[in-house]
């Protein structure tokens, strides 16, 4: 994938055959499969069909560990702070279930905030724990002062998403950990939209917990995430739904057991085992290119497609924050309809989003200047 230590981003485009098909400008909603991925699983399932769960093709063990070393290494933790789960609403749930809070506590979440961050904490309001919601800014400043300000003597949780999934704003998070841990404050991430495309570090910015999904900016598949819990939290967390994947030497089922595994006790029970080999693919790939260059990639197509939507009389929700980087490009024009331009690039096979009555872009490394080049003909057109 390098060349003289630098990435060929042609023969990374040229591995996605969603290219020769349309323009996918969605990557922080979903991310399509690449050949090498498709390869991987199937030598995998040859390997099942010929020898069932006794294949050597891919092994449980060697998959889950090389998944959550790389990931540990992205996110500077411990692989044993990490468990592979479904997705960033279960994650979140699993950690709603399992905190402590009382009758007159409070929890604050962002507004406006995606509703997988927002309906697992729900069940809280019937038990007296009020739920307030942080106003929203144009700046990632001015989220911080309105966190500030949000915040009361109750307040005993923050969760928070890692970049807004409306605009593509990334919140200052080393700042927020830093002022929560201060007012001794739990700080949850969702880090759907930015893991990947952030150096999002949860020990640097005192994140306690954390989920996010496979399939945005770490190209993997539809239903797999991932849960961080910090290992100090750990016996902390009450333990809601306990299976026979949760508990120490599970392949032995009797006698039963009360010692629970570590943070990958919330697998539960029999995983999505193809899905950990397609996640192991698409890890190794962005490994092997270097999550940094990956990063650099997508702030320059993002940067590319953000100067000619700027020439062409498009506003930009980036250009409130000049100095924060993101990947995700939100626009609108005086006079034209989002709705519209979102349904007629999708007829001519260009993949967007309408985002609170924007139209957002979200390239990935895989995708070339010139496909921008074509999408802004389109859009001048």
């Amino acid at each position: 994938m390098k060349t003289n230590g630098s990435p060929d981003w042609l023969q990374i485009q040229a591995l996605y055959p969603v290219n020769r098909e349309m323009i996918w400008l969605n990557n922080c909603g979903t991310t399509p499969c690449n050949t090498e991925t498709i390869r991987w699983v199937e030598e995998y399932l040859r390997g099942y069909a010929a020898h069932g769960g006794q294949t050597d093709v891919r092994r449980y063990a060697t998959v889950k560990r090389a998944i959550r070393s790389i990931l540990a290494e992205l996110l500077g933790c411990s692989p044993e702070e990490l468990s592979l789960i479904h997705h960033t609403n279960e994650g979140m749930n699993f950690l709603s279930l399992g905190l402590s809070l009382q009758e007159g506590d409070q929890i604050l979440l962002l507004e406006n905030e995606y509703p997988s961050n927002i309906y697992p904490w729900e069940h809280w309001k019937g038990k007296g724990v009020e739920i307030s919601f942080v106003p929203m800014s144009e700046t990632p400043e001015g989220f911080l002062e309105n966190l500030k300000n949000s915040v009361t003597a109750k307040t005993r949780l923050v969760s928070l998403s890692a970049v807004h999934w409306c605009t593509g704003m990334p919140f200052p998070l080393e700042e927020i950990g830093t002022f929560l841990a201060s007012k001794g404050i739990e700080f949850v991430l969702d880090g759907a939209q930015g893991v990947g495309l952030l150096p999002i570090r949860p020990k640097e910015m005192k994140i306690s917990y954390m989920a996010f999904p496979a399939w945005k900016w770490l190209l993997g598949p539809l239903g797999l995430g991932v849960l961080y819990v910090a290992k100090e939290k750990l016996a902390t967390l009450r333990f809601p739904f306990k299976g026979t994947g949760s508990v120490i030497n599970d392949e032995a089922y009797l006698p039963y057991r009360e010692e629970l595994k570590g943070t990958d006790r919330y697998e539960i029970s029999t995983v999505n085992f193809i899905d950990w080999v397609y996640f192991q693919s698409t890890l190794e790939m962005l490994s092997g290119i270097g999550f940094h260059n990956s990063m650099e990639r997508i702030y320059e197509l993002a940067d590319y497609l953000s100067d000619g939507l700027r020439e062409a009389g498009w506003e930009l929700a980036s250009d409130h924050f000049p100095d924060f980087k993101t990947g995700i490009v939100v626009a609108e024009k005086p006079g034209i309809s989002s709705e519209d331009t979102v349904n007629e690039l999708k007829k001519k096979g260009i993949m967007c989003a309408l985002r609170l009555g924007r139209v957002r872009f979200s390239p990935h490394i895989y995708i070339s200047k010139e496909q921008l080049d074509r999408v802004m003909d389109l859009l001048e057109g």
